[in-house]
């Protein structure tokens, strides 16, 4: 299964990942992670995060983010690329 996104880890616990602004809104799925994460936002306009049974708020620049771990969520496509900072906890 090809990724939406390209990454890079810099240690075992933080992952720098970039997702194309001409990406198809098809690939950014409903998923779930193994690991409670904490995303700062880098670099982005106008995309959104959706946790399960709440409404998506605006990934914001120099924000953070914590996805608690085995909670569903998704990514929804913006304007620009999105770079964000992912630290595994």
């Amino acid at each position: 299964m090809v990724k939406p996104y390209t990454q890079k880890y810099t240690n075992p616990y933080t992952i720098y990942r970039t997702f194309k602004h001409d990406t198809d809104s098809e690939e950014l799925c409903w998923h779930r992670d193994r690991e409670e994460r904490e995303v700062r936002v880098l670099q982005g306009s106008n995309w959104k995060l959706q946790l399960d049974n709440q409404l998506p708020v605006v990934l914001e620049h120099g924000n953070l983010y914590v996805i608690p771990k085995n909670r569903h969520h998704r990514i929804i496509k913006g304007d620009k690329d999105l770079v964000v900072e992912i630290t595994l906890k």
